[in-house]
């Protein structure tokens, strides 16, 4: 029986995360996305999760022709009820989709303590341990050992180590998450079969095997060593390094353009792990060499997204790419990158990158209705999203759709050495602890004008509803972002709030501190500090926005708008000119109906001054509407009244 050993995180980064569970959502249209897929992941039978699992194993079959199968725990059971598509007993990637089931769920008990998403976990735990026995006692794959010998031998299949590589995360997670310490049993007898199958190869063999795609591997063994301690994990890290890939980019190669996207990125989330528990600089001056040249060189599209289709634009060339642009796999694993070099950093343009693509990637690829995914966000003239299925798809952006909704919490609180850092506006609270003080702290998202019902804390510490009413009556919509951050401490106690600008506020905030206006702040590197004696207190925040154009690279007389760090979407089925000043938005876009009787509407214009003028609504709310996101633009001298 081995032991679990945990190596830990050796090297110290500006900025420490607070651990999944920690930060709990509040009520707000976060919270409905995760709420929405909560009751998604609870809707999937175990049985047809492991269906694959249990073919493999030889614990299921169909007979086909009575109708009826055999098998653990199914009953009534019949093709039209199983998962298809990408999960199809027949496709080479089956597999795939329970390792981002299980991280996604793993991710939702943290937050909620939900007793039956961990029974639901537990259970799938002791079937895929029992499908390990079948196998052999190591194998526990959704598809025979062969085709991992078809990759040594050069010969054609569909990715399976990208499919091991999610069930290994999956894992993972769920003994880090769930104290389901079978899950980490499993990954280590499972991880005995690579040890001794990557044994055959010399590095030449090993170089040529990982040209395949090889997903996550490389943050798989450098999770399962972290846990373990054990030094063949050690070596199975270096031994699914990537030479031919990482010193390209060390040497400051570009060799990203028309490669695909999504089989690079988890090598680099490797990369950056493996220096996480080994210390050794290599794998650091890697990860940063990567964003250098995915991100900085090579530019993005007004959402953030770096690819077109499931490839690398070549560096600052867009015109030509903008449709079946944004793959949300990608979306989803750079903002997971930018995460980590956030942490590494404390550079708030890592901050404001994951932001950016969590408003119009995250979210704008996941239907309000259903909740399901969109593979691609077109953004060429008359795009329309199209969502997956419940069951008949199970796309590759399927699985991180899961993964992307149940994790906001990961990114919106840090700690430094000074204090506390709001790193993203999500409405949430927190418990902390700093020098041996409880800290609580409730972050609130406000109307326009500063007026909601929120959650706030009572005497005691508990919730309670108060309604907090902010005297304005400004004549037009006001545009601007309304946070409160609430901190109340067990005693007085002396620390640090950081609170990050983000990259698109309009002017100066206006910060208040319990009701004084301009209190004594610093402000350095896209961050303001307030340092105090912390007891019972509230921060306001104004972060003010505005319309403002982003042209495309390559073409900057055609331009996207957006408002604040919103991307809006045109409710037109093509190209129009509109003539304007795209230095002057307000020329070209005024807002629509923005006012309710009882509160301002926020995200809704339309052109003006054209010839035939139409709506914007954000990218995010377009759901099955015709849209398009850039509009060439003709300058006209207008004149504003």
């Amino acid at each position: 029986m081995t032991t679990s050993h945990t190596v830990g995180t050796l090297q110290q980064h500006t900025l420490q995360h607070f651990e999944p569970g920690i930060v709990k959502l509040l009520a707000s249209p976060y919270m409905a996305r995760f709420d929405l897929n909560v009751k998604y992941l609870m809707s999937l039978s175990s049985t047809n999760l492991l269906r694959t699992y249990y073919q493999e194993a030889g614990l299921w079959s169909y007979s086909g022709s009575a109708g009826t199968s055999i098998g653990p725990d199914i009953s009534q059971d019949h093709p039209s009820t199983w998962h298809w598509g990408w999960e199809a007993p027949t496709c080479e990637l089956r597999g795939h989709f329970l390792g981002h089931w299980l991280s996604a769920a793993a991710n939702v008990y943290a937050q909620t303590g939900d007793e039956q998403i961990r029974a639901k976990v537990a259970f799938i735990v002791r079937e895929l341990a029992r499908c390990q026995v079948a196998n052999g006692g190591e194998w526990v794959a959704a598809f025979p050992e062969t085709f991992m010998h078809r990759i040594a031998a050069g010969k054609k299949v569909w990715a399976p180590q990208y499919t091991v590589h999610k069930l290994f995360v999956g894992l993972y997670d769920v003994n880090r998450l769930m104290n389901i310490p079978e899950a980490l049993s499993i990954s280590i007898r499972f991880a005995d079969w690579f040890y001794r199958w990557t044994e055959a190869f010399d590095r030449e063999q090993m170089n040529c095997i990982l040209d395949f795609e090889t997903g996550g591997m490389l943050e798989a063994w450098a999770n399962l060593y972290a846990a373990t301690g054990d030094e063949r994990h050690r070596e199975l890290m270096y031994r699914y390094d990537r030479p031919r890939f990482f010193d390209a980019l060390l040497r400051g190669e570009d060799v990203l353009t028309n490669k695909h996207a999504n089989t690079q990125i988890p090598e680099i989330l490797g990369a950056a792990r493996v220096w996480e528990v080994t210390g050794d600089r290599r794998w650091r001056d890697v990860t940063l060499a990567f964003w250098e040249a995915a991100v900085e060189k090579r530019g993005t599209y007004c959402t953030g997204g770096v690819s077109c289709g499931e490839v690398w634009t070549p560096p600052h060339k867009l015109a030509s790419r903008l449709g079946s642009a944004q793959e949300h796999c990608v979306v989803y694993n750079m903002m997971r990158l930018a995460e980590v070099l956030y942490r590494w950093t404390g550079k708030a343009k890592y901050a404001d990158f994951w932001e950016r693509n969590l408003l119009n990637g995250v979210l704008a690829q996941q239907s309000k209705q259903t909740g399901m995914v969109s593979y691609f966000l077109d953004m060429e003239p008359g795009s329309k999203k199209v969502w997956g299925s419940e069951t008949n798809h199970f796309w590759c952006c399927h699985g991180t759709l899961v993964q992307a909704q149940a994790s906001y919490d990961h990114a919106i609180f840090h700690e430094d050495q000074s204090g506390f850092v709001v790193s993203q506006y999500i409405p949430s609270r927190t418990s902390w602890h700093y020098g041996g003080t409880n800290v609580q702290v409730q972050l609130n998202q406000l109307s326009q004008s500063g007026t909601m019902v929120m959650q706030t804390f009572n005497d005691e510490g508990h919730d309670s509803i108060q309604h907090v009413h902010r005297p304005q009556s400004p004549s037009e919509r006001p545009n601007q972002y309304v946070y409160e951050l609430q901190i109340q401490c067990d005693k007085p106690t002396e620390f640090e709030i950081k609170l990050r600008v983000p990259w698109w506020v309009n002017e100066q905030p206006i910060i208040e501190l319990n009701g004084e206006t301009n209190p004594i702040v610093s402000s350095e590197n896209s961050f303001f500090r307030i340092s105090k004696v912390w007891y019972r207190d509230t921060i306001s925040i104004k972060f003010p926005k505005k319309i403002t154009t982003v042209p495309v690279p390559d073409q900057p007389g055609t331009v996207a708008f957006m408002d604040g760090p919103i991307v809006l979407a045109g409710l037109v089925d093509e190209e129009r000119l509109l003539e304007g000043d795209q230095e002057r938005p307000e020329t070209l876009l005024i807002p629509h109906n923005e006012r309710h009787h009882s509160f301002w509407c926020d995200g809704s214009y339309k052109t003006v001054n054209q010839i035939r003028n139409f709506r914007f609504i954000s990218l995010m709310d377009i759901e099955d509407e015709t849209y398009t996101v850039y509009f060439p633009i003709r300058k006209q001298d207008i004149k504003i009244k």
